[in-house]
């Protein structure tokens, strides 16, 4: 349960560095470095949250399912 409230954290966190590059794009018309740093912070923030989902998934606490979880493949017949 922990994991999962952290990776609904990270994810938010992502979207506020998103934001606030965005915002001192704007603000410093690319003469600062702050949307440098902003988008810095987002990519940390993403690869760590590809390692909390590769945890989750490795400790059970997520489980991935595909496209067709629990059926089998059947075997197409050509009359």
């Amino acid at each position: 349960m922990l994991i999962k409230v952290l990776i609904v954290i990270t994810l938010l966190a992502i979207v506020v560095s998103l934001g606030s590059g965005m915002l001192f794009l704007v603000k410093d018309k690319g003469q600062g470095n702050r949307t440098v740093r902003a988008l810095t912070v987002r990519i940390a923030l993403s690869i760590s949250l590809f390692a909390l989902l590769m945890l989750g998934i490795f400790t059970g606490h997520i489980k991935p399912h595909g496209i067709y979880p629990s059926t089998p493949a059947q075997p197409a017949t050509d009359h």
